[in-house]
């Protein structure tokens, strides 16, 4: 045993860990940035300060982690983030539908381990860093509780990712806290005279039915006095978990210094609300329920947002303003809560959305004053206005992903964040974001390294949409409904539809498009036609709209609400199809239209949204001519998703042995195949407490075969769930053609590709 000399006190060991770039956050963002840039050969130390991966995702904290697709409770379709958080989500879907938090914990860890460019610590804290110079720095030095060791990381490029900013606010990087008065931005939704407001901290519970009665004994410091929570009639027994996010706590406080008291009042909160659940007599139905687990620390929602190059604000947003520079998009509403929160009399949160979505700017991704130093997660720049939207975890993931792969152009290149920026780097940057499944609202690829730009495309054969075929099954038209179809320019086909009317009845349907291009809020119409249905069952009726498109879009055919009518529905989905209803999913809209007051800077504009599966049928339809925007070429392009178009090959519905063949006029050596199938960019995929109806999602191609232009087997895939898969060949080919076989496919559903690209390597 070493002894101590007689006053001596001995130093904690030290371990030195060069990098090419450190993130200081293991949650969501943290983790895509570190995947990211691994994979672009980066040699990554994530430092996260819990023993757990995903931060508020996590199984700490258990919240759904969500971002543009809002429930689909919005008018942003096909809206969720690609890239590596895609691949997350539709893997957690696919292991986890009924939303385990372990679980997920499980999977982000076993993503971090499989990077060997990767060296993780967990439960390991940043608490100092070393400046190279006034503006950069060097290195930060964390310690670990668990092993009693400090860690010192020296890179060149640091990201922070830990939510309240450690690695900024040491290094000295300009920060805010707090909303800003209104003319700082000219912010409508912002107060003037400069609050510094901000959101609170929530900590979630679960409870059990154990099978007998449960007694509950309230610890001492529960909250007694339940009438203080103005909302307290919105408590129930059968919510627990997320469904509490309105047990919000700690606006008015400094929520990191004071995060420590935060928690414990909202421990009392917790407990008093249990207490009430179980003790007051209001809720027979909770006999049988324990308290099986209360969070331990709280899911913090805003702290410190660091200044880039430029901030990101309300009008941004709203106004979905396009910039040279985007890298990312959002699309939840701007989400902004009671300073009081819990204790306010006001309601839990205000939600205003845009339109459609918004681009994000790489300038919001690093910080104006440290040059080395990447902003990932909450804490990129922003107003406390548009806070309120982009603190969503995956909007915050799909934006770190940038940030790993601006890290690996920093390296290659030998510059600094800002200089990504200069527009030849900046295209690069968009273009490799888009190689890996990033979507960038309005920015298209043109990746002159991808072969299949040389190529030309055919199929075994192409989906046209000359009916959807009925089912037998039929639908009440109370609230108005419509179909979104893609169209090409030309003359808008003429629709046909079968209807049951109680009695003789006129039907107004109206054809409607977007104002803004690539947006699905139907807001200008068209045409209006009045259809006249009989009494009886089957009524046949064909619509002519008289309409010329100038460009390819999609359509809403929408019915409007008529009683006693009944539409007939179909058991077929289609890629780039959707039955939508105009309604309001209430978790983020109060009505069926936004309406907002005069002078808040929002729009005004109506929600129509799809059902989740199983439901969401959709109608039965015909039309003639068939619509033809399913074409083989389609995947030659992108976007990897739809947008003004379906963007993908679709077969048949009757081919039996659909493929798609690529033909080059030279042989062209390839040594990968990278393959985008359809996972169903509209679903949520909500990774905690929801539970979904498929683990696979039933557009996506399951097994699948790729041939040279001899016939020969270059890959084959018998057990796909994935969006993207990459497909290394051990000896690059040389060949003329390729043929991708489609050989696994729902019954319902047409097989589907949205993009192929070959590479030399």
């Amino acid at each position: 045993m070493k002894k101590a000399a007689l006053g001596e006190c001995r130093s904690l060991e030290t371990v030195s860990l060069p990098a090419d770039l450190a993130v200081v956050g293991g949650g969501l963002a943290g983790v895509c940035a570190a995947i990211t840039a691994a994979r672009e050969g980066l040699k990554v130390v994530l430092i996260q300060d819990r023993p757990v991966l995903g931060g508020n995702a996590s199984s700490e904290v258990r919240l759904w982690a969500l971002g543009a697709t809002s429930h689909m409770g919005n008018n942003n379709r096909w809206a969720r983030e690609g890239g590596v958080i895609d691949e997350l989500m539709v893997e957690n879907t696919y292991r986890n539908p009924e939303g385990n938090a372990h679980l997920l914990d499980a999977l982000l860890l076993e993503k971090i381990l499989a990077e060997p460019n990767i060296t993780l610590l967990l439960n390991t804290a940043v608490f100092r860093v070393v400046k190279k110079d006034a503006t950069q720095i060097g290195a930060v030095v964390a310690f670990c509780a668990q092993t009693q060791r400090m860690f010192e990381i020296q890179a060149p490029l640091f990201c922070d990712a830990s939510g309240d900013g450690i690695v900024g606010f040491l290094a000295g990087a300009d920060f805010r806290i707090g909303a800003e008065s209104a003319s700082e931005f000219n912010e409508a939704m912002a107060k003037e005279g400069a609050p510094g407001e901000l959101l609170g901290h929530s900590i979630f519970f679960h409870s059990r039915d154990t099978g007998k009665p449960v007694k509950f004994i309230a610890p001492a410091y529960a909250l007694k006095d339940i009438g203080s929570i103005p909302r307290h009639g919105h408590i129930s027994a059968k919510d627990h978990g997320c469904y509490y996010w309105w047990l919000e706590y700690g606006g008015h406080l400094d929520t990191i210094r004071e995060s420590e008291a935060i928690k414990f009042e909202l421990w009392r909160v917790v407990y008093g609300v249990w207490n009430h659940i179980k003790n007051s007599g209001l809720y027979p139905e909770a006999e049988n329920l324990t308290l099986d687990w209360v969070g331990s620390i709280p899911g913090k929602r805003e702290s410190r947002r660091f200044e880039g190059d430029i901030m990101l604000t309300q009008q941004d947003i709203v106004e979905q303003r396009r910039f040279g520079d985007a890298v990312s998009f959002g699309g939840w509403a701007i989400d902004l809560h009671p300073v009081d929160g819990v204790y306010s009399e006001k309601p839990g949160c205000s939600q205003w959305h845009s339109k459609g979505v918004y681009q994000i700017p790489y300038r919001c991704l690093y910080s104006r004053n440290i040059t080395n130093l990447f902003l990932a997660g909450r804490l990129i720049s922003a107003s406390h206005i548009a806070f309120g939207s982009t603190r969503v975890m995956t909007t915050c993931a799909h934006n770190a992903q940038a940030v790993g792969m601006a890290a690996a152009l920093c390296r290659e290149q030998g510059v600094l964040p800002r200089d990504v920026t200069e527009p030849g780097v900046m295209r690069e940057l968009q273009e490799r974001l888009l190689a890996i499944g990033q979507h960038i609202p309005h920015v298209v690829s043109e990746d002159r390294a991808n072969l299949v730009r040389q190529a030309t495309a055919s199929a075994s054969s192409e989906f046209r949409l000359d009916q959807l075929a009925p089912n037998g099954e039929t639908r009440l038209i109370e609230a108005a409904q419509a179909m979104l179809v893609p169209v090409a320019a030309g003359i808008m086909p003429k629709i046909g539809f079968r209807f049951d009317a109680e009695q003789e009845s006129d039907v107004e349907l109206q054809l409607r498009a977007s104002e803004r291009e690539g947006n699905f809020t139907p807001d200008v119409i068209l045409a209006r036609r009045t259809v006249h249905c009989s009494a009886g069952q089957d009524n046949a009726v064909m619509v002519d709209f008289g309409v010329t498109l100038d460009h390819p879009a999609y359509v809403f055919i929408c019915l409007m609400p008529c009683p006693g009518v009944r539409v007939h529905l179909s058991d077929q989905r289609v890629t780039g199809v959707l039955s939508l209803v105009h309604g309001a999913n209430k978790k983020v809209a109060k009505k069926a239209v936004q309406e907002p007051p005069e002078g808040l800077g929002v729009d005004r504009f109506e929600f129509w949204i799809p059902a989740r599966r199983p439901d969401g049928q959709n109608m039965a339809m015909s039309f003639d001519p068939p619509i033809a925007t399913f074409g083989a070429a389609n995947v030659l392009q992108g976007p990897v998703r739809p947008t003004t178009g379906p963007n993908a090959w679709v077969a048949a519905l009757d081919d039996k042995a659909p493929a798609l063949t690529l033909a080059w006029k030279q042989a062209q050596t390839i040594g990968r195949i990278e393959l985008s199938f359809d996972t169903d960019f509209d679903h949520p995929m909500e990774t905690v407490q929801w539970g979904h109806p498929e683990r696979e999602m039933p557009f996506c191609v399951r097994h699948y075969r790729i041939r040279d232009g001899r016939g020969r087997i270059v890959a084959e895939c018998e057990d796909n769930h994935q969006t993207r898969n990459v497909i290394k060949l051990e000896k690059p080919i040389t060949t003329d053609r390729l043929v991708i076989e489609c050989l696994g496919m729902p019954a319902a559903s047409p097989a589907a590709i949205f993009e192929i690209r070959c590479l030399v390597s």
